[in-house]
């Protein structure tokens, strides 16, 4: 009798606990989210692979302001680990700023994404194209240029990449917008690399899955004009 007591006891706090974590308000989840990008950033982070491979050394993540930011011409020092946080609370390291030219407002172009994603609630890589099985289909977007605001939205043909098929929208983060204020989209040369960024990004500028459960994504990317 003492034991199937222990039992009940047992069943009832884990339905309350899952009661509890339920009823979090949406307050409470964006303070978890800050919580962990705030320790994310602060601790000496490298992202491994679900077999416990190193893939990114990301360290601990010296943060900029956005004047600090304009004032260094629109860059990150990665020597510094420099990041810039926008009031959008999106950060940005830019890596490289790639070569040839700006998306001018009025233009339109398809390019190659590359990229891996990390859950920072969850702490594991959640989604990536940098494998031998997208390597043929990688994540192209379609974006355009008016007055400086920037749409886009992930290319379907052959089936989409890794994002689509993950997620099943065609909608491209919000975050993963910021950058091509600031980088060059161009395809790679002997001499010179293509764009890539580190960002880190809160559910509000997220993909649907993160928005919809309240969860901050690091992300590496390189992106690349299609031919």
């Amino acid at each position: 009798m003492k034991k199937l007591h222990l039992i009940y006891i047992m069943a009832a706090a884990a339905l309350l606990a899952t009661s509890c974590k339920k009823d979090l308000t949406y307050a409470e989840l964006k303070e978890k989210e800050r919580d962990a990008i705030n320790n994310f950033i602060s601790r000496d982070v490298t992202i491994r692979d679900h077999d416990g491979n190193d893939l990114i050394y990301v360290g601990r993540v010296n943060t900029i302001s956005d004047d600090q930011f304009v004032e260094q011409g629109c860059t990150t020092n990665v020597e510094k680990n420099e990041y810039v946080l926008f009031s959008n609370g999106v950060y940005m390291q830019i890596r490289r700023e790639g070569v040839g030219n700006r998306l001018e407002s009025g233009e339109s172009k398809q390019v190659i994404a590359r990229y891996t994603e990390f859950n920072i609630m969850a702490d594991t890589v959640q989604t990536s194209n940098e494998t031998l099985y997208y390597s043929t289909t990688p994540d192209i977007i379609d974006i355009s240029n008016s007055y400086g605001t920037f749409t886009a939205s992930f290319n379907t043909e052959n089936g989409g990449g890794a994002m689509y098929r993950r997620y099943g929208s065609t909608s491209v983060p919000a975050g993963w917008l910021m950058p091509f204020s600031y980088i060059r989209i161009g395809r790679q040369t002997s001499e010179e690399q293509i764009s890539q960024v580190r960002l880190i990004v809160p559910h509000a500028q997220g993909q649907s899955d993160a928005s919809s459960n309240v969860y901050p994504c690091f992300y590496q990317i390189t992106f690349q004009e299609a031919r």
